[in-house]
């Protein structure tokens, strides 16, 4: 179900917002998790943080990388986190599957499976924690 980001709390003078959303963890809900991160973008815009058109592809295509991860590899509901504190966003994707994400080898002629190698080289950080109930996926971009 699509909701509508929430703000968070004005921290200083830099916009500090936090939206969550859960997912049943059908396919189609790839394209929702993309909406719903350009509406929390374009939420931040309008309190006043720039969002660079480079930064907010990136945080759109972490975003779809992370919850397909979550759609294709764990059984069940998924969570999309994303908090703005200043210009370091954090988009968490939490499932079901205790089983960290692993990078592929690269292999030139292999298609598909890139997504990790695509979001660990455009995020600044990317931490798995892992639970008795699953794990969360966190990774941390600069948006301008």
């Amino acid at each position: 179900m699509q909701e509508k980001p929430q703000d968070g709390d004005t921290v200083s003078r830099h916009a500090r917002l936090r939206a969550a959303v859960s997912y049943d963890g059908q396919s189609s809900v790839i394209g929702q998790a993309r909406d719903f991160t350009g509406v929390f973008l374009d939420r931040a815009a309008a309190r006043g943080v720039t969002v660079g058109a480079v930064q907010r592809g990136d945080a759109l295509l972490v975003v779809s990388e992370l919850v397909t991860n979550a759609v294709r590899h764990a059984p069940g509901p998924c969570t999309l986190t994303l908090d703005l504190d200043g210009d370091l966003l954090e988009i968490a994707v939490t499932d079901t599957s205790a089983r960290p994400p692993r990078a592929q080898l690269f292999e030139p002629e292999r298609v598909g499976q890139h997504g990790l190698e695509i979001v660990t080289a455009v995020c600044s950080t990317v931490v798995t924690s892992v639970t008795d109930r699953g794990k969360t996926v966190r990774a941390q971009l600069m948006v301008f």
